[in-house]
């Protein structure tokens, strides 16, 4: 565990140092996002954080590849060279983008181009298990078509979710720090090959996320715009595939549905790909076009409620990191009964979810009510201590 450990640190280190300097540059060439009513922020920011991650990603690698124990990864170094191309790839799209705006299919078309990468590369979904259905060996076109769908959805997802502060890099850190423990846990008991990119791409992201979340929780100081948003759904793909996409034993596919392994991330991810869904329906039936923004994804819905941008953001984790329990605590234990504990969790985190605006509410209330209330005593005793004697 120790080398990960050193390589998502130093992933953490590498991005929160080239923060500023990203921040700089963006000011300078005016790469900002301007208040508009799509967005909640009140002033212009800066959206060159997507180059602050993408240099922690290379610096994060780049150490990796002097570390003994990653040295089965790049022996053959052909998938870490074609994730980090691919990566590149989808960043260009997105800086792109955030510099002048690109249209859906262009963008679309980036990632594309990023997921044929990965399948040229052999980053690719080669065994396709279905719970309780067993597993299936997927054709080599197949392959290649399901594995760019998942980077085009996984991507769209992550950049959809990103409308307040913090919530993508913390939802990404959370997604892909349990992958990383599924994919360790896989290594750990020799199921994974040790020249498998997956776990490695998992921990890098993690942090490099870790190391722009200071920069962006409430009040954000500057954005990671499309080219980190994208990049990071993107990772989360490569990572997910190499692990999921490629493993054949029975271990990543036992009793418990949730163990096969493309099935994980969908749990983990449920709060973007969720948002994605009800995106997808909610402009299907309005008619409107796919990239046409509105305000009435989950964080929008959790602010009308009643809670706070803190608030609304800190709700999303938690439910990312509930759903992560879910599938891994089984994963660690063996025992089904393990979930009990995240169920009962589960359950409470949505009666706070629901009525937390409304004991809000009364609570302002009641203390609106008492500063009345005292400021009719402090009157009424100024005109007794004002009449005439």
């Amino acid at each position: 565990m120790l080398p990960f450990l050193i390589v998502m640190a130093v992933a953490v280190c590498a991005t929160a140092v080239a923060v500023p300097p990203a921040k700089r540059v963006a000011r300078r060439f005016g790469v900002v996002a301007e208040p508009s009513d799509r967005g909640v922020h009140e002033q212009a920011m800066p959206v060159l954080g997507g180059a602050a991650m993408f240099f922690g990603l290379l610096v994060a690698v780049g150490v990796a590849a002097l570390v003994p124990d990653f040295r089965p990864v790049f022996e053959a170094p052909a998938n870490i060279v074609g994730v980090l191309v691919a990566a590149g790839v989808i960043w260009l799209t997105g800086l792109i983008d955030d510099i002048r705006d690109v249209s859906a299919p262009g963008k679309v078309a980036g990632l594309v181009i990023a997921g044929s990468i990965l399948t040229l590369v052999g980053v690719t979904i080669i065994y396709f298990r279905v719970p309780f259905l067993g597993f299936t060996v997927l054709p080599p076109d197949l392959s290649a078509v399901v594995t760019v769908l998942w980077v085009v959805g996984l991507a769209n997802a992550v950049n959809l979710i990103d409308g307040l502060d913090g919530l993508a890099a913390g939802i990404v850190a959370i997604a892909a720090g349990s992958f990383f423990l599924y994919g360790y846990k896989l290594l750990d008991a020799g199921v994974l090959d040790r020249s498998n990119v997956g776990p490695l791409v998992a921990v890098v992201t993690a942090g490099i996320c870790l190391g722009f979340l200071p920069f962006n929780f409430n009040p954000a100081t500057i954005f990671m715009g499309d080219s980190g948003a994208l990049m990071l759904g993107g990772l989360l793909a490569a990572a997910t595939v190499a692990v999921g996409g490629q493993s054949d034993d029975p271990f990543s596919g036992q009793a418990w549905f949730f163990f096969a392994p493309l099935v994980l991330p969908l749990f983990i991810l449920a709060v973007p790909l969720l948002d994605t869904v009800f995106a997808v329906v909610r402009r299907a039936t309005k008619r409107s076009g796919w990239a046409t923004a509105d305000k009435e994804h989950l964080h929008h819905r959790l602010m009308e409620m009643g809670h706070g941008h803190r608030r609304a953001v800190v709700i999303l984790w938690a439910w990312t990191a509930l759903l992560s329990g879910f599938v891994l605590v089984p994963v660690f234990t063996n025992r089904g009964n393990g979930i009990v504990p995240v169920g009962i969790l589960a359950l409470a985190l949505l009666l706070f979810t629901l009525l937390a605006p409304r004991w809000i509410r009364k609570g302002e209330r009641r203390d609106a009510e008492a500063a009345a209330a005292a400021q009719a005593d402090e009157s009424a005793s100024d005109e007794v201590g004002l009449s005439p004697q």
